[in-house]
C-alpha cells in the first residue's frame, strides 16, 4: 500500500515546478496553481486554466506557503511535562495514549471519553471518519462538533419543517436571492455558490436578479444588494415574520403548491399576524416601504431562495429563523419544480433521482441526554455548548479525556474562562494542531498533522454541504482531485488524523469500520457505504480513505483524476422528477415549538436591553477576509502586524463616546469583558459595534492589548436555545469604555 508520504518523494527538486491543486483552508475549496522548488510551496495563486473559479483565491489560500514553512511549526508530537513540552515519537504518542485511556475507562467507563470536531477538519475531511471509527468501537457516544456552536439552526429547522427531495431552487438562474446574515464575499460558502462568490454575485446582478440583504452592516455583500435591511440586530424573526405577513395578507403565496405539499398555512397565517409591516419594521429598525418591498420582490421572483447564516444563527431565537426562512420559501413555492434541473447534481456523491416532492419533518430531539442544562442530543448533534459543564459536573458521566481535532475552543466555546477550567481539569486532552495554539496549551499531547499541499483531497466535502443547508454546496457539475503537491517538512514525524485514531485502534485491539452516508434526516440518497478495515494491515492513506468515500459517485473518481485542473462535466444533466403518485409527505407551515416562539418573540417588544443606559451597545460578530477563525493570525503576510482584537464601532459613536480610531478599549457585557483595539467603521449601524472570530489568548497567559482577547469571554451560559444549546453569541448588549 503506498502511503501519502510516498506519493510526495518524487516532488523534490532544486527546479522549479508548477502544480495544480485545491485550497483547503475554508469550504470554497478553490483551484489553486502551486509553484514547488526543492519539495517546497514558493507561491500559491488562483487557477486560471479556465475553472468555474474564474483564476480566483483570497488572501489566505495565497498565504499557503508560509502556513507550510513556518518556524513556529510543530513538527513531531509534544509531551507536557512538569517543564514545558517534549518531543516524541507518534509510536510513543499512541502508545501513552492508549495506556491512558485503558486506564481512565476502567475506572470511569467508555462514555467519559469525548471528542471534539471543529471547523479546522475542513482542511482533512477523511481524519474525521476514521475518528468517528473509533469512537464507534470504543463504545463512546460523546462526540461534539462545531456545527452546534456554529449553525445547528440549519439542521434543526429542517427538521421541524421538512425539506425538499429535490432541493431548492439554484443560483445560476435565480431571478430574486436573500441573504439573512451573511456575508458570501468574505464567509465564501455561506449564503451564495463558493465558486469565487463575489463574481457569481456580480453577475447575478448584471443578468436582472434582484438581491436582498438582511445584515446590521452594510457588507461586501450588502453594497451589491437590491434590498439592503439593516436590522437590529436580534431582530431577525420579527423581520422575517412581517415579510410572511405582508405576502400573506397581499396574496402573493403560491396558493396550488402550498395545498399539495404543505399543511399548518392557517395557523402560521394567524401566527404572524400581529407583525404588520409597520410593527414589524419598527422592531427591526428598517423603513415600512423597504420591507414590503423586499417581500414583494421576493414572493414575485420566478425562482430564488433565501438563505440564513452564521449572523442569524448566532442571535437569539436562530431556530425560529431559519424555520421562517423555510417558510418563506415554502409560501412561494421556491423549490425545485418537475423539469427543472437539479440544483446539486452529485459528481463524487451518489447518483440519485431528485423529485419535486417533500420529505417530512421528522423528530428533532434523540434519546441520549446530557446532564446539564436539560439538553439532549438533536438533529444538529450533541450540544457543545454544554461540553464544558460536562467536564467539570463531577459524578456519574463525568468527561475526564477529550479528543480535540480541528478546533480551538478557548477562543470558540462560550464563556472563556468555564473552558480553560474545564481543560484543566481534563485527565487527558489530546490537541490535534499545527501550531501552538491558545488551547493546545492546555494539551497533554499534541499530534501535528500534515497540512494541506501534503496530502491529497477532493471536492467530495463542498458538494455534501446540500445536506446541511437548502442552498450550500455546488450547484454546478465541478469536480476536482488533488495529490499531493509539497514535500513534508524533512526529519518530521507529522501523523494524519486519521493514520493516528488507526493506530490507536490497532494499540487497543479494536476493530474499525468506516460508514460513509449519502443524506442527513430521512434524506439518504443511496444506501450507506461501510468499509471494514483489515487491523493487520498498514494505516489507510488519505487516498484510499478519499477512494472509499467515492464509490459509487455519479462520476468515478478515478475519472475525476483525468483532470489535475479540475473538471466542469457539464454534459450531465439532472431532471427533477414529478412527485410520486403516494407521496402523502407534506412540509410543515405550523410547527408547536416555532410557533409558541413567534409568540413569545412579539411578547418581548423591542428589547428593554437595546437601550440600556447600562449596555448601550449592541455587539454582533464578523468575520474578516485575512483569517478563517483563529486560523492565519500568526502568518505575517495575512496580520500584517496587527495581531490586536479589533473592536469596531461606527464613526458617530466613537465621537458621541470620545474614543479615537487606533485607542485601546474595553467592551463589557453581563458576563464579561474582553480588551481590544478601537476601529472606525462606517459600514456598521449606529449603535452597533462588531469583533471578529477566533482572536486573542488563553486567559491565564499574560495577555496584553496588542495580543487582544476573544470575544467568548463576553458570552456564557444564562441564555440559550432550549434545543441546540447554543448561548447568545451575536446581538449582545455591551458597553464601551476606554483604557
Amino acid at each position: 500500500m503506498k502511503t501519502d508520504h510516498q506519493v510526495t518523494s518524487s516532488l523534490a527538486t532544486s527546479e522549479r515546478q508548477e502544480h495544480a491543486s485545491i485550497c483547503r483552508l475554508c469550504l470554497a475549496y478553490c483551484p489553486i496553481t502551486v509553484k514547488v522548488q526543492n519539495g517546497k510551496a514558493v507561491s500559491v495563486a488562483g487557477d486560471t486554466s479556465g475553472t468555474p473559479y474564474d483564476g480566483y483565491t483570497c488572501p489566505k489560500g495565497r498565504a499557503l506557503p508560509e502556513q507550510h514553512n513556518d518556524p513556529q511549526r510543530i513538527l513531531r508530537p509534544l509531551e507536557k511535562t512538569n517543564s514545558g513540552f517534549k518531543e516524541i515519537t507518534t509510536e510513543d504518542a499512541v502508545t501513552r495514549t492508549a495506556e491512558k485511556l485503558r486506564a481512565i475507562i476502567a475506572k470511569h467507563g467508555v462514555n467519559s471519553i469525548a471528542y471534539y470536531i471543529g471547523t479546522g477538519v475542513v482542511s482533512n475531511p477523511t481524519g474525521q471518519v476514521l475518528g468517528h471509527s473509533f469512537f464507534n468501537a470504543l463504545g463512546s457516544k460523546m462526540l461534539f462538533s462545531a456545527s452546534t456552536i456554529d449553525k445547528p439552526a440549519a439542521n434543526i429547522s429542517t427538521a421541524l419543517h421538512g425539506n425538499w427531495v429535490a432541493g431548492a431552487q439554484g443560483f445560476e438562474d435565480a431571478d430574486v436571492w436573500m441573504v439573512v446574515g451573511g456575508n458570501p464575499v468574505i464567509a465564501k460558502s455561506n449564503g451564495a455558490p463558493p465558486n469565487n462568490p463575489a463574481k457569481r454575485l456580480k453577475d447575478a446582478v448584471k443578468r436582472g436578479m434582484k438581491l436582498i440583504v438582511v445584515d446590521p452592516r452594510c457588507t461586501e455583500t450588502a453594497q451589491r444588494a437590491h434590498i439592503h435591511l439593516q436590522v437590529i440586530p436580534g431582530e431577525d424573526p420579527a423581520l422575517l415574520a412581517g415579510m410572511i405577513h405582508t405576502i400573506i395578507a397581499e396574496k402573493l403565496y403560491d396558493k396550488l403548491f402550498i395545498e399539495e405539499n404543505a399543511e399548518g398555512f392557517d395557523n402560521l397565517r394567524t401566527a404572524v399576524s400581529p407583525f404588520t409591516p409597520e410593527y414589524a419594521a419598527q422592531r427591526a429598525g428598517v423603513a415600512t416601504e423597504d420591507l414590503i418591498e423586499a417581500a414583494r420582490v421576493f414572493a414575485q421572483g420566478r425562482s430564488g431562495s433565501v438563505v440564513c447564516s452564521t449572523g442569524s444563527s448566532f442571535s437569539a431565537h436562530s431556530n425560529l429563523s431559519y424555520y421562517l426562512a423555510l417558510c418563506l420559501n415554502t409560501l412561494c413555492g421556491k423549490w425545485g419544480r418537475a423539469g427543472d434541473l437539479a440544483a446539486h447534481p452529485n459528481m463524487l456523491l451518489p447518483s440519485y433521482t431528485p423529485k419535486a416532492q417533500p420529505y417530512a419533518p421528522y423528530p428533532v430531539f434523540g434519546d441520549q441526554a446530557l446532564r446539564n442544562y436539560g439538553l439532549k442530543r438533536n438533529a444538529s448533534g450533541l450540544p457543545t455548548a454544554a461540553l464544558a459543564d460536562e467536564i467539570l459536573t463531577e459524578g456519574d458521566g463525568q468527561i475526564k479525556a477529550l479528543f480535540c481535532v480541528g478546533g480551538n475552543p478557548v477562543l470558540s466555546w462560550p464563556d472563556q474562562s468555564k473552558t480553560e477550567r474545564a481543560l484543566e481539569q481534563l485527565e487527558l486532552l489530546i490537541v490535534f494542531d499545527y501550531k501552538m495554539t491558545a488551547t493546545a496549551e492546555f494539551a497533554d499531547l499534541i499530534i501535528p498533522p500534515p497540512l494541506t499541499l501534503e496530502i491529497p483531497g477532493c471536492t467530495s466535502m463542498v458538494e455534501s454541504l446540500k445536506y446541511i443547508g437548502v442552498t450550500r454546496g455546488f450547484s454546478i457539475p465541478w469536480a476536482q482531485y488533488a495529490p499531493a503537491v509539497v514535500n513534508q517538512p524533512q526529519h518530521a514525524d507529522l501523523v494524519d488524523d486519521g493514520e493516528f485514531f488507526y493506530r490507536l485502534a490497532q494499540a487497543m485491539n479494536l476493530q474499525l469500520e468506516l460508514v460513509f452516508n449519502a443524506g442527513y434526516g430521512p434524506h439518504v440518497e443511496a444506501p450507506a457505504n461501510k468499509v471494514s478495515l483489515n487491523m493487520s494491515s498498514p494505516p489507510p492513506s488519505v487516498d484510499d480513505i478519499l477512494e472509499h468515500a467515492c464509490k459509487g459517485s455519479r462520476i468515478p473518481l478515478d475519472e475525476v483524476k483525468k483532470y489535475p485542473h479540475g473538471n466542469s462535466f457539464d454534459h450531465i444533466k439532472v431532471p427533477i422528477e414529478p412527485r410520486d403518485p403516494d407521496c402523502k409527505a407534506k412540509l410543515c407551515l405550523d410547527d408547536p415549538m416555532m410557533i409558541r416562539e413567534l409568540a413569545e418573540v412579539f411578547e418581548e417588544e423591542a428589547r428593554s436591553a437595546r437601550n440600556s443606559p447600562q449596555y448601550p451597545f449592541q455587539l454582533i460578530c464578523r468575520r474578516l477576509n485575512n483569517f478563517m477563525n483563529s486560523m492565519g493570525q500568526g502568518e505575517a503576510s495575512l496580520s500584517k502586524g496587527e495581531i490586536a482584537s479589533s473592536i469596531y464601532m461606527h464613526p458617530k459613536d466613537m465621537d458621541a463616546t470620545g474614543i479615537e480610531s487606533g485607542s485601546a478599549i474595553a467592551v463589557e457585557s453581563s458576563h464579561g469583558s474582553a480588551e481590544g483595539v478601537a476601529k472606525a467603521d462606517p459600514s456598521l449601524r449606529p449603535g452597533v459595534v462588531a469583533m471578529p472570530h477566533g482572536f486573542g489568548t488563553a486567559i491565564k497567559k499574560t495577555s496584553s492589548i496588542a495580543q487582544g482577547a476573544s470575544v467568548t469571554r463576553l458570552i456564557g451560559m444564562e441564555e440559550y436555545d432550549p434545543i441546540s444549546g447554543i448561548p447568545r453569541m451575536s446581538a449582545i448588549p455591551v458597553a464601551i469604555r476606554p483604557l
